[in-house]
């Protein structure tokens, strides 16, 4: 897609939103609805149960910038079961890229995307679905992950900066 500089770059979408809000599935719906669309995911890049603050500068690195400027981009997956980043994979060419997972929103990522979706629904109903996607293995986390991303969207102020806010 040409883009105003005369780069031929996708538009940029970060779906963002606290865990369980059904981000993934949005994203996953838009890929399939628009043609020439992919997906990338931050449950990939986060190095851990605390690693929400260090995702979005490989983000940024990996993937916002080189595609912001019409280079190739790739992203490294991280393991974990592993407990470290393991292989890298190529963002394929694309008319539309979407940046799935909390984070994606951040004011650091701002300056590289087209539009900004926020994704919320209840607590309640956020915590059932997480149980059901990752099983018990994430409940002694669940609080940990909770207060971080409380912690960052308040400072992102993701929310109130968001171009469509939609409740899922």
């Amino acid at each position: 897609m040409q883009h105003e500089t005369g780069t031929r770059r996708p538009w940029v979408v970060a779906v963002d939103g606290p865990s369980g809000a059904g981000k993934t599935s949005l994203a996953d719906q838009l890929t399939t609805c628009l043609d020439g669309a992919t997906a990338v995911h931050l449950d990939d890049f986060y190095p851990g149960w605390g690693g929400l603050e260090t995702a979005v500068p490989r983000l940024v690195a990996w993937v916002l910038q080189p595609v912001r400027a019409g280079r190739p981009a790739r992203w490294r997956r991280y393991d974990w079961v592993e407990r470290r980043y393991a292989e890298w994979h190529e963002v394929p060419d694309c008319d539309v890229l979407v940046i799935d997972g909390v984070g994606s929103g951040a004011r650091a990522c701002a300056p590289y995307l087209d539009a900004l979706l926020w994704v919320e629904t209840t607590e309640r109903e956020r915590y059932r679905r997480a149980m059901a996607r990752d099983g018990v293995g994430f409940r002694p986390y669940w609080r940990q992950w909770a207060a971080a991303e409380r912690t960052h969207h308040s400072r992102e102020r993701t929310r109130e900066r968001a171009d469509v806010r939609l409740c899922l």
